[in-house]
């Protein structure tokens, strides 16, 4: 079994991904978020997401999906009008 888990680093503002194997990735959040288009709501939501499931966070910047999570977050509550 391969045990993962995260943790933010407030010190340096990274997501520190350590591996069972003893390994750590840190994920920089300020170049990790360089150059989304955010919004004071999806910022706030980044920030929260950092802070309580660093994992997630991780997870969406290595699969390159954190500007489409970022754009659902933006329009999570932006419905139509009939």
């Amino acid at each position: 079994m391969r045990m993962i888990y995260a943790t933010y680093n407030a010190q340096y503002n990274c997501i520190d991904v350590n591996f069972y194997e003893g390994y750590i990735l840190r994920i920089d959040c300020n170049k990790a978020e360089d150059g989304l288009n955010t919004t004071p709501n999806s910022q706030c939501a980044l920030n929260a997401l950092a802070l309580d499931d660093p994992l997630e966070y991780a997870r969406l910047v290595l699969n390159n999906e954190m500007a489409d999570w970022v754009w659902a977050q933006d329009n999570l509550f932006t419905l139509p009008y009939a």
